[in-house]
């Protein structure tokens, strides 16, 4: 059984980045799996104990491959998946508290227990050119993505969620 799914969509390479660094620190901690939203179904989540959610906020809002995964999952694993710890990541160009409150939503839906607050990272992208451009997380962001892997991975491997 994987202990913990982190399941990620990136259109401009921030939110796959934050991912790979969470995932690299909770592979210290616990068995990890790292896997792209459109990658994954039901059986995923079925056999993980715990889940850290990576999306970005498109147009203030979940990305539309984010939403797709949880329209896809969501009724094949109702009432499968209760209780179990999730974290969520949102690489957002504003301030990706909407995006965050529609996953943590359906995260609700599925009764899963919430382990850490939402990491939110803001790249002020605002134009044109800079919402569509291949973005670089900076250093202390992905410190507080590896942060939240690690902590979110070594409570699921201790069994204090």
């Amino acid at each position: 059984m994987t202990k913990l799914l982190i399941i990620y969509h990136s259109r401009t390479g921030g939110t796959r980045q934050m991912a790979e660094a969470a995932a690299g620190a909770a592979r210290d901690e616990t068995d990890t799996l790292l896997k792209r939203a459109e990658d994954t179904g039901p059986e995923d989540l079925l056999t993980a104990e715990g889940y850290l959610f990576a999306a970005p906020e498109n147009l203030a809002a979940l990305s539309g491959e984010m939403k797709e995964f949880f329209d896809r999952c969501y009724y094949p694993v109702l009432g499968e998946i209760e209780g179990r710890p999730y974290g969520l990541m949102i690489c957002a160009g504003s301030d990706g508290e909407n995006a965050a409150r529609q996953a943590a939503r359906n995260a609700t839906g599925w009764r899963l227990k919430q382990a850490q607050p939402p990491l939110i990272i803001c790249t002020h992208a605002q134009t044109e050119a800079e919402i569509l451009a291949e973005k670089t997380i900076p250093e202390e962001d992905l410190a507080k993505c590896r942060e939240l892997g690690a902590a979110l991975g070594a409570g699921i491997e201790m069994g204090v969620f």
